[in-house]
């Protein structure tokens, strides 16, 4: 039996030390909407039908994940990829609206960035695309 229901809702919660603030950051980066908040949580999403959705929550024992990685500190345990159309771009829209640019970038096709509860995402450039 497969686990989708007939709604086919699927989404990603993140924890914070705030939902509603982590909430509004996601928000003005993607340009959704926040939909069902409360004082522990918070949706958002592209539109009401959309199928899929960023959820938060917060969680009084947050502890900010550390990127890169370092051995006894909290590490995430995943991270949000977002395609773009211009790396350099992308990258100063993304720190206009509250995000931090991570001290180690990986790849030159990649910007590793830190929301403001720490977690860190990717905005990429899909090289493939251009093939």
């Amino acid at each position: 039996m497969p686990l989708r229901t007939k709604n086919q809702w699927f989404g990603v919660v993140l924890d914070a030390p705030d939902a509603r603030e982590l909430a509004q950051f996601y928000a003005r980066l993607l340009g959704w909407r926040i939909f069902n908040e409360t004082d522990g949580w918070a949706d958002l999403a592209p539109s009401e039908d959309a199928g899929y959705n960023l959820a938060f929550a917060t969680e009084d024992n947050y502890a900010r994940p550390v990127w890169p990685t370092e051995e006894g500190k909290p590490q995430m345990s995943m991270h949000l990829d977002i395609e773009v159309d211009d790396l350099e771009e992308a990258t100063s829209y993304a720190v206009g609206v509250g995000a931090a640019l991570a001290s180690y970038q990986p790849q030159e096709t990649v910007r590793v960035m830190l929301d403001p509860a720490g977690h860190p995402f990717c905005l990429y450039l899909d090289t493939d695309a251009d093939a």
